[in-house]
């Protein structure tokens, strides 16, 4: 079994190709929302993204084939005057799970975020999943907080309508 882990190149239109089709697979996974992106992202995705330097997109292909995605966006921590990375989207395609692929990525995105400077790798998850906070325990991540008596931070937001395509994530 041959596996590649990259970040992608949009300009080469098989690694374009895989990021539109796996968010598409994890877009109709309960997981992702049950639903496939709209028509809007699917034409659009590629294009939104490459003008925009502080997106990575994590590929994973496995004999050829894409297999997993990790789509990481660059913010900023005032209180460490540092960047962060923030995984946005995870994602391993159903014939691929369980083969150790989320935690190459992840690995990957780490390398990328020490390359960056940044101080923290960041990321949200469904309560519910507990699939992917175990993965994401075993890799290092804990719940946010300042101070234990303050309690944890809580992942929240606000759907903006009237701004180009209403569908968000």
């Amino acid at each position: 079994m041959s596996v590649d882990i990259f970040e992608a190149d949009l300009n080469n239109p098989k690694h374009a190709e895989a990021l539109v089709f796996l968010l598409n697979q994890y877009a109709q996974d309960p997981m992702g929302g049950n639903k496939p992106l709209s028509e809007y992202t699917q034409q659009n995705l590629v294009t939104e993204i490459k003008k925009r330097t502080a997106v990575h997109v994590i590929l994973a292909f496995v004999n050829d084939t894409p297999a997993g995605l990790i789509n990481a966006i660059e913010g900023f921590s005032t209180f460490a005057c540092k960047p962060l990375l923030n995984i946005h989207d995870v994602m391993v395609d159903k014939p691929f799970r369980g083969q150790g692929l989320s935690r190459k990525m992840f690995t990957k995105v780490e390398q990328i975020a020490h390359d960056l400077g940044c101080c923290k790798l960041t990321l949200e998850v469904l309560d519910n999943n507990t699939i992917a906070k175990t993965a994401y325990k075993n890799f290092g991540f804990q719940g946010y907080q300042l101070v234990p008596e303050c309690g944890q931070a809580v992942f929240m937001e606000k759907k903006l309508i009237g701004l180009g395509d209403a569908e968000s994530s």
